[in-house]
């Protein structure tokens, strides 16, 4: 179960900018590839993945797709803190309003986890079990910038690299049991369960440690994209900083010593290949991030260029409503499966699903095209009426 979106922070700012076309072109397209991924976990979940993914019991087309869904919680999270940084333009006056904002649409995203997000995907009220995700992540990591992002800009990249780079140090450290500390660590890293009671358990699917570093790089990130900046010079640190961060999966990959599971040379060489870049998200190991923040740099720098941004405008429309995409598109695929199965039955084990792979695209295809047109009028509402305070938080 993933993704979720990133917060309309970069309100304040004048829309007319090719950086923020771009900016909401790549939230597009992690949308649908959010979506795809959802689609398989409404449609397939007779073959659930893992993770990391069992390279030896996962077709080849079933692996790319869940690694393209990859992209999407480390691409909304770094986006969150560049759109921050955007609503505040890193003066003092603007970081108060932009800490605010965190702060309250941090908590905000919380409850919407707790009481809108997880019915979607359990219809149990009372439920019996929570699962935070990216949500809760993305809510708990703006509360964390919230107080971040008064550091220096140069102490702020520290800990974000060091929270990215360094948090797989910690996969040894264990514990056990619901006291304050084991409750407190699995949030910030062990991914496990919570109990609450006897009736009542909390699933923390997304340890927030990590990504308190990438929605923190995000924010380090903002000053490229000040109004008025050189956009040749952000060009350029674009696609230094993405390829920089793909060399140095390659690299740390190849050697096989840090930063995820070691991958290993199989037999097929398709599976060695799956093996490579069969990386850790729960949490984001280091080799994920490298690999999935470095794609998602170097596709918003191709999403600068005239001749992609006219091309791909439908996903900008996508990307300018993100949270009224994600909380329709679970809706509607529950109500689509509730269909399904009672006209269908249980077609493979206790779930109702399909055959194939490619059937999963088309349905995300079809869907992408139906929730499109609700979403783009929804996002020029937003833009219309901005007197209207809370369609921000939409």
């Amino acid at each position: 179960m993933l993704y979720p979106v990133t917060p309309d922070l970069a309100a304040p700012v004048a829309p007319a900018s090719p950086r923020l076309t771009s900016i909401d072109q790549l939230r597009g397209t992690v949308i649908v590839l959010m979506l795809l991924d959802h689609v398989r976990e409404t449609f397939f979940l007779h073959a659930q993945v893992a993770d990391p993914m069992a390279v030896d019991q996962v077709e080849p087309a079933l692996f790319v797709s869940r690694l393209l869904a990859h992209l999407c919680a480390p691409v909304f999270v770094l986006l969150t803190g560049l759109s921050a940084w955007l609503y505040g333009g890193g003066q003092a006056q603007g970081r108060r309003a932009a800490a605010a904002f965190l702060l309250k649409r941090g908590l905000f995203l919380v409850a919407l986890e707790v009481l809108v997000v997880n019915f979607a995907w359990t219809l149990q009220f009372p439920p019996s079990v929570i699962y935070l995700q990216v949500i809760w992540a993305i809510g708990l990591s703006m509360i964390a910038l919230a107080g971040l992002l008064w550091l220096p800009r140069g102490a702020l990249a520290v800990v974000a690299l060091a929270l990215i780079a360094g948090h797989n140090l910690l996969d040894g450290v264990q514990v056990h049991g619901n006291g304050a500390l084991a409750v407190l660590w699995k949030v910030l890293h062990q991914r496990d369960w919570i109990d609450l009671g006897e009736h009542l358990r909390l699933r923390t699917s997304y340890p927030v440690l990590p990504w308190v570093g990438v929605i923190a790089l995000g924010y380090v990130l903002g000053p490229w994209f000040a109004r008025g900046g050189d956009a040749v010079l952000r060009r350029k640190r674009l696609l230094w900083a993405g390829g920089g961060a793909l060399l140095g999966f390659v690299v740390l990959r190849a050697l096989n010593v840090y930063g995820d599971a070691p991958w290993q040379a199989l037999g097929p060489a398709g599976q060695t290949v799956m093996s490579f870049f069969n990386v850790t998200k729960y949490p984001p190991s280091l080799l994920f991030v490298l690999l999935t923040v470095g794609v998602g740099l170097l596709l918003l720098r191709l999403y600068e260029r005239p001749a992609v941004a006219r091309a791909l405008a439908p996903l900008a429309d996508i990307g300018a409503a993100p949270m009224f995409f994600y909380l329709l598109h679970l809706y509607v695929l529950k109500l689509l499966y509730v269909l399904a199965e009672a006209q269908w039955g249980q077609t493979h084990g206790g779930y109702f699903g399909v055959d194939h792979v490619a059937t999963l695209w088309a349905i995300t295809a079809v869907l992408a095209l139906a929730l499109y047109w609700p979403t783009r009028a929804f996002a020029r509402l937003k833009a219309r009426r901005r007197d209207i305070a809370w369609l921000r938080y939409l």
